[in-house]
């Protein structure tokens, strides 16, 4: 007969993003109880020159803002044609305020037509307790930048990127169960999970 199971963990969530606050929820499930980032809190300049860095100050800020355990997380896209470009500058690839359109337009004009589309999605999700503490992983998923757009779901990046692991679709035509088995965020919270499971 098993004890009592360990109640979830309350973490706030650093991201204000919808789209990946949903993502995030989605492949916590029940074993986190995930709390908005409060209104009053602050967008945070994510000027470090590592995911890691940046996922550092969005958990920080919140976790001091709320007195609170907060996750955070930050995502590269590493295209090895462009020498690891857009990188840590994913999201404002086209400049600041770009919208997720603007930075795939970009990006397929950076690439031209290379025969070399290979690329990296990597997310690193970090937790920071009041205390201190911190835990820190990271989900790669290796792919192909495509020619064209392909599909009309997901967000950022998603329509142009074909992951290894998948049947030859862009992340942007599958679902968002599909996505998250196989995308880089999907296994950073995974092996989240994972962590968090070994420090209780």
């Amino acid at each position: 007969m098993s004890g009592p199971q360990p109640s979830p963990l309350t973490l706030v969530c650093a991201s204000a993003n919808p789209d990946k606050v949903a993502e995030i929820a989605a492949v916590l499930g029940d074993a986190v109880v995930l709390l908005p980032r409060p209104r009053d809190v602050p967008d945070v300049v994510e000027d470090a020159d590592t995911l890691e860095g940046n996922a550092r100050l969005k958990a920080v800020a919140v976790c001091t803002a709320t007195g609170l355990p907060a996750v955070a997380d930050d995502t590269g896209l590493e295209v090895l044609a462009l020498g690891g470009a857009p990188g840590v500058y994913a999201a404002r690839y086209a400049g600041e305020g770009a919208s997720y359109a603007d930075n795939r337009r970009k990006l397929l004009r950076e690439l031209g037509d290379a025969d070399d589309r290979r690329a990296n999605f990597r997310t690193v999700a970090l937790v920071r307790w009041p205390d201190g503490g911190e835990v820190a992983v990271e989900g790669v998923c290796p792919g192909t930048i495509t020619l064209t757009e392909q599909g009309a779901r997901g967000f950022g990046y998603d329509a142009v990127f074909v992951p290894d692991d998948g049947d030859g679709r862009s992340f942007a035509e599958m679902t968002d169960a599909e996505k998250n088995a196989v995308s880089h965020r999907g296994r950073a919270f995974v092996n989240l999970l994972d962590a968090l499971h070994s420090r209780r």
